[in-house]
Protein backbone atom coordinates (compact mmCIF):
# COMPACT_ATOMS: atom_id res chain seq x y z
CA UNK A 1 0.00 0.00 0.00
CA UNK A 2 1.56 3.13 -1.12
CA UNK A 3 1.40 6.85 1.44
CA UNK A 4 0.20 9.76 -1.03
CA UNK A 5 0.96 13.39 0.31
CA UNK A 6 -1.94 14.17 2.44
CA UNK A 7 -3.35 10.59 2.63
CA UNK A 8 -5.41 9.82 6.29
CA UNK A 9 -2.42 7.00 7.37
CA UNK A 10 -2.25 7.00 11.54
CA UNK A 11 1.70 6.92 10.80
CA UNK A 12 1.75 9.81 8.61
CA UNK A 13 -0.43 11.76 11.31
CA UNK A 14 1.62 10.22 14.07
CA UNK A 15 4.93 11.73 12.60
CA UNK A 16 3.58 15.40 12.15
CA UNK A 17 2.23 14.99 15.65
CA UNK A 18 5.62 13.72 17.15
CA UNK A 19 7.55 16.69 15.31
CA UNK A 20 5.12 19.41 16.62
CA UNK A 21 5.78 17.76 19.80
CA UNK A 22 10.12 17.96 19.38
CA UNK A 23 9.31 21.15 17.97
CA UNK A 24 7.38 22.22 21.13
CA UNK A 25 10.01 20.89 23.65
CA UNK A 26 12.87 22.21 21.86
CA UNK A 27 11.85 25.76 22.06
CA UNK A 28 10.39 25.46 25.41
CA UNK A 29 13.90 24.16 26.65
CA UNK A 30 15.43 27.69 24.62
CA UNK A 31 13.39 29.89 26.52
CA UNK A 32 13.99 28.47 29.62
CA UNK A 33 17.87 28.54 28.83
CA UNK A 34 17.30 32.14 28.42
CA UNK A 35 15.24 32.67 31.76
CA UNK A 36 18.17 31.24 33.60
CA UNK A 37 21.00 32.68 31.48
CA UNK A 38 18.87 36.45 32.32
CA UNK A 39 18.23 35.27 35.37
CA UNK A 40 21.69 34.67 36.74
CA UNK A 41 22.70 37.73 35.33
CA UNK A 42 20.87 39.86 37.26
CA UNK A 43 21.38 38.33 40.65
CA UNK A 44 25.13 37.87 39.97
CA UNK A 45 24.53 41.71 39.07
CA UNK A 46 22.73 42.48 42.32
CA UNK A 47 25.33 40.50 44.36
CA UNK A 48 27.83 42.11 43.10
CA UNK A 49 26.50 45.89 43.85
CA UNK A 50 25.68 44.92 47.18
CA UNK A 51 28.95 43.47 48.02
CA UNK A 52 30.43 47.01 46.53
CA UNK A 53 27.62 49.06 48.16
CA UNK A 54 27.29 50.66 45.14
CA UNK A 55 24.19 53.54 45.42
CA UNK A 56 22.96 52.24 41.71
CA UNK A 57 22.97 49.20 40.26
CA UNK A 58 25.34 49.37 38.02
CA UNK A 59 26.71 45.51 38.18
CA UNK A 60 23.05 44.76 37.74
CA UNK A 61 22.81 46.74 34.50
CA UNK A 62 25.34 45.77 33.07
CA UNK A 63 25.21 41.87 33.69
CA UNK A 64 21.35 41.78 32.79
CA UNK A 65 22.53 43.39 29.58
CA UNK A 66 25.74 41.15 28.85
CA UNK A 67 23.15 38.08 29.67
CA UNK A 68 20.44 39.19 27.30
CA UNK A 69 22.83 39.28 24.88
CA UNK A 70 24.03 36.22 25.57
CA UNK A 71 20.99 34.15 25.29
CA UNK A 72 19.98 36.53 22.26
CA UNK A 73 23.37 34.62 20.96
CA UNK A 74 22.42 30.95 22.37
CA UNK A 75 18.93 31.55 20.85
CA UNK A 76 20.20 32.23 17.50
CA UNK A 77 22.69 29.37 17.57
CA UNK A 78 20.22 27.32 18.61
CA UNK A 79 18.10 27.50 15.60
CA UNK A 80 17.25 24.60 13.16
CA UNK A 81 19.58 25.32 10.34
CA UNK A 82 16.53 23.87 7.43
Amino acid sequence: MENKPGSTDPKSRFDKANRKVTSYTQYSSIAFQMLGTIGLGVWGGMKLDEWQGNRLPVWTIVLALTAIGASLYLFIKGLPKE
